[in-house]
């Protein structure tokens, strides 16, 4: 049976090779990649917020970003915002 990659759109000896390359990491490194991998992540919610509430203030769209990793009651209990009323 043929190799099959973690996604569709790899090539499996590119992915052969980012495996190894992870394999060769120290846990430092590793860490190190998660935590700019993690930033990249809330920079383009961070973006995409600011396209649809170009109007929002820096409290606004830190609770539109809450509201996109916590759940519902939670922002509602800590933050009084409801996401299904305010938006996400």
């Amino acid at each position: 049976m043929a190799y099959k990659t973690q996604s569709r759109d790899t090539n499996p000896r590119v992915e052969r090779l980012l495996i190894e390359a992870y394999r060769r990491m120290t846990p430092h490194e590793k860490a190190e990649k998660i935590s700019q991998l993690s930033q990249a992540c809330t920079d383009l919610a961070i973006s995409g917020i600011r396209s649809r509430y170009p109007e929002a203030d820096e409290r606004e769209i830190r609770l539109r970003l809450g509201a996109l990793r916590l759940p519902r009651q939670t922002m509602i209990k800590a933050f009084g915002w409801d996401p299904h009323k305010e938006g996400y």
